[in-house]
This record gives structure tokens, sequence and C-alpha cells, in this order.
């Protein structure tokens, strides 16, 4: 028999290998609709990883900070999955989990325009919807390297390249697309609901300027769609106080693309900078002053002995 130890304590027996979707179930239905994945021994893994001896199991959803990176890393390969699609010449290089979302860089011959952003989301939604499986597989390095030179993939056979010979490389397909991934994943695109796609950008490939320039997608992914709406309001409050924004809007500064980080004042904001620089001082010599005013008062008096020093750490016996 098989033990698989559960986070309470408590035990579940099985005749032979089970995996974590299986142990899932056996617990209840719903929490093997909520399963995202599962830790094996401490090891982050699919809900398709199979147990083969005894171990101890913490089953992952979405309430989880890790079921949380789970969905925003199969996102990334959502995006990747919606591009092809629509841009079937495109070539997909890496799509890491950043913080409050994910990225993905796209090899293209122009930049992405934001219509092309709208409808990359809005084919993302699509294959969402459709629920399709992800499925894990394992291919020799050699073998991955030839398969996605055959695919047109060539930054991706350059990073397989990259990877010792003689090691066994994973992949991960959803519908139609294939991608170089470790892992872990989502079970099906459908657990992938709430998402956003943010802006993109420039990227040199493996961050060299001498390489070829990249289009990064960057985009947002949360457990909830309350989760989502919130962080998208926390940007818009943000934006609203952003200082270039209020710079602009109030006739203070301007910020030239040709000269980054040089601020060019404008009449009216030179005078408020002038008074803002003239404060200063005065606000550091009146704290000066009440930083000498508390070490005075930091006199302690042990029994009838006044005890006189500048730290107030001092204590009486």
């Amino acid at each position: 028999m098989l033990n698989i130890t559960l986070p309470d304590g408590s035990q579940r027996q099985f005749p032979g290998p089970v995996t974590v979707a299986e142990v899932a179930a056996s617990i209840g239905a719903g929490l093997a609709k909520a399963a995202l994945g599962g830790r094996v021994e401490g090891q982050l893994v699919d809900t398709s990883h199979t147990i083969t001896g005894d171990a101890r199991l913490s089953i992952i959803t979405a309430k989880d900070a890790d079921g949380l990176e789970m969905i925003r890393h199969s996102t990334a390969h959502l995006l990747a999955y919606a591009v092809k699609e629509l841009f079937p010449e495109a070539q997909v290089t890496i799509g890491p989990v950043i913080e409050h979302g994910f990225y993905y860089d796209f090899a293209y011959s122009r930049p992405f325009t934001p219509d092309d952003l709208a409808a990359i989301e809005k084919r993302m939604t699509q294959l969402a919807a459709k629920d399709e499986p992800v499925v894990r597989t394992v291919m020799p390095r050699d073998e991955a390297v030839q398969y996605f030179k055959g695919l047109g993939e060539h930054y991706k056979a350059e990073i397989i390249g990259s990877i010792p010979a003689g090691e066994d490389v994973s992949l991960y397909a959803e519908g139609a697309f294939t991608d170089l991934c470790r892992g872990p994943h989502v079970p099906s695109t459908g657990k992938l609901k709430h998402f956003k796609l943010m802006k993109v950008a420039g990227a040199y490939w493996r961050g060299d300027h001498r390489n070829e320039m990249l289009q990064r997608v960057y985009g947002t992914a949360w457990a909830s769609k309350e989760d989502l709406q919130q962080y998208l309001t926390m940007l818009e409050e943000a934006e609203k106080r952003d200082h270039r924004k209020l710079g602009r809007e109030l006739d203070l500064f301007h910020i030239d693309e040709h000269s980054p980080g040089t601020v060019f004042w404008h009449p009216q904001g030179w005078v408020l900078w002038q008074e803002v620089e003239q404060y200063m001082p005065a606000c550091i010599a009146t704290t000066d002053t009440w930083r000498s005013k508390v070490r005075k008062s930091s006199t302690r008096v042990c029994g009838k002995k006044p005890v006189t020093g500048t730290s107030t750490a001092k204590t009486c016996s």
C-alpha cells in the first residue's frame, strides 16, 4: 500500500502509484476541481504527476501563493499560444513570471500595436474557454532541438542547445501549441480566466544589445475577477498621481525622450522647485534642533545621582 500524508497529518492509502489529481479527487469533488498542482515532499508538481512511494502531499489551489504563480506562468504560455494563432510567423522565446504578472518575448517583423494586443487578449480568452488540457511530455535534448528547428522556432532550439548534452527536457502542449518549460502548469486552459495584457516594449535577445530586438508583451493574471479589478484600480489611482502626468498637466516641467532622466523646468515649475529648495535647509535645521533637545532630555536619574548621556537605552537597576 502507498501512504499519502496530507498537511493536517491525516493519511490516505492507495493500492499503487497515484497522481496528484487522483488524491485530490479522493478527498472531494470540490478540491479535485480547484486543484492546480501539488507539493510532493516540498517539490511543486503538476496534477498529472505520479507519486510512486509514500510521500507528504499538499494540494495547490488558486488560494495559495504557489497557485497564483502557476496561473501567471500558464497565462504566459496562453499568450504565446494566442500569438502563434494570430501571427504564425512570429517566433517564441521566453515567458517568465514577474511581480504581479508575466511577460513573453517574441521575434516578429514589426512591433505589436495596441490593436494587436487587444486581438491577442481576445484570442487568449477564446482559447481559455476551450478548456484544453495542458499536457507534459519529456524529450531528449537533441531530439527537442531538432523538433523546434523543424517548427522554425530557432530561438527555442538555441535555448535547448545550451542545456548539457544527454539531459532530457520537458515540453508542455495545449491544443496546437507546444512550448519548452520546466513547469509545473495548471491542468487545463480553462483555469485561466482573469488576465489582462498591459503593454508592449522592446527587449534584446538574451539581454545583449548586440542581439536582435524582440517584442516583449507584459500581462497580469489573478486568481479572481475581484483581485484583477483591484489591481487595475490601483494602477489607475497611481497613474493619477504620476509626477510625469502632473508635471505635464500643471505645466511644471517636461521630460524629453532624447534626454532620458533630464527634467526641463517650465517657469512656474522652476519657481515651485526654488521654494522647495529654500524650504529644505530650514526643515533640516529644525530637525537638528529637535534632535539636540531629545539628546539633552535623555538624562536619567538613578537614585540621587544624575547620569547624562546621548543614549536613551541606558537603564537603572
